[in-house]
């Protein structure tokens, strides 16, 4: 099932009665919602155009005709039978490598389809210019924030990641109009990670955050809020698509930045990597 439905089957239950009927029948016939005008879906569902409107954007659509390229899109891309594998006793090895194999393709793949590009371009031009950058993300996210830390030290960006939600507030609360926080949540529903980016808004600070797709409170409360595919589920998968796709949104970010201020960043990649080698080659390494 692709994300975007997932997501939509997952919120049924809290979904006002409206929105409701609007979901159910996107669930019961997505590939035929993409072909229908705003008016027509909202015909079908006994709402009201503007209600569509809301409900898309609360998803955070920009508006229905992006929804409906975003769902024509991912119903495309899961016309076969293409379903995350989960740990099962006794597979075989080579079982398990394309396992493994199929689950990152289709994280990468599901994540790269509900990417915004305005939204991609907004955070780089931000993570390019702040004055400084905090990254916040506890657990596996953690592990997430210090991959972009690392590479955001070797072009130079003043960063630190903090996994520690007392740290996060504290250093939150000192950042200003000319800074950028940014958190990673694959649930957005990390209450430290929360508090600290509000925290950091409160104090003038960009907002920019990585979850799972879906409505969550991480989302709802950042100024530039990126999308992971939401598809991995269960305890046993040990969050490993869902890493996948949360770095592979980071590498985006990344290799942007660098693209857009070549000529700032390129030197700074080069000199961090030619003092690396001087040092290992002085200490035999």
């Amino acid at each position: 099932m692709a994300a975007i439905l997932h997501a939509l089957l997952q919120e049924m239950e809290q979904l006002p009665p409206q929105e409701r009927r609007i979901a159910e029948v996107i669930l019961e016939s997505p590939s035929v919602i993409t072909r229908l005008s705003i008016k027509e879906l909202a015909e079908r569902s006994g709402t009201s155009p503007a209600t569509v409107t809301r409900f898309c954007k609360s998803r955070h659509f920009r508006g229905f005709p992006d929804f409906k390229m975003k769902l024509a899109a991912e119903t495309f891309q899961h016309s076969g039978n293409e379903v995350y594998q989960d740990i099962v006793a006794g597979n075989s090895l080579t079982t398990i490598v394309e396992a493994i194999e199929a689950n990152h393709l289709a994280s990468i793949t599901d994540t790269t389809r509900l990417l915004d590009m305005e939204r991609l371009e907004k955070s780089i031009h931000l993570l390019c210019r702040a004055r400084r950058v905090d990254l916040y993300g506890v657990a596996t996210s953690s592990i997430v924030t210090q991959d972009f830390y690392q590479k955001l030290i070797r072009i130079g960006i003043s960063c630190t990641a903090f996994s520690d939600g007392h740290m996060q507030i504290t250093s939150a609360s000192s950042l200003g109009a000319e800074d950028v926080a940014f958190a990673v949540s694959y649930s957005g529903e990390t209450q430290d990670t929360i508090d600290a980016l509000v925290c950091a808004k409160e104090h003038g600070a960009s907002t920019i955050s990585l979850t799972s797709y879906g409505h969550n409170t991480l989302a709802s409360v950042t100024d530039i809020p990126l999308f992971t595919s939401s598809l991995e589920q269960g305890m046993r998968r040990g969050d490993m698509a869902s890493r996948i796709a949360l770095l592979h949104v980071i590498d985006i970010l990344f290799t942007g930045m660098v693209s857009q201020d070549f000529e700032r960043f390129v030197p700074r990649l080069d000199g961090s990597y030619e003092q690396v080698q001087r040092v290992k080659l002085r200490n035999g390494g």
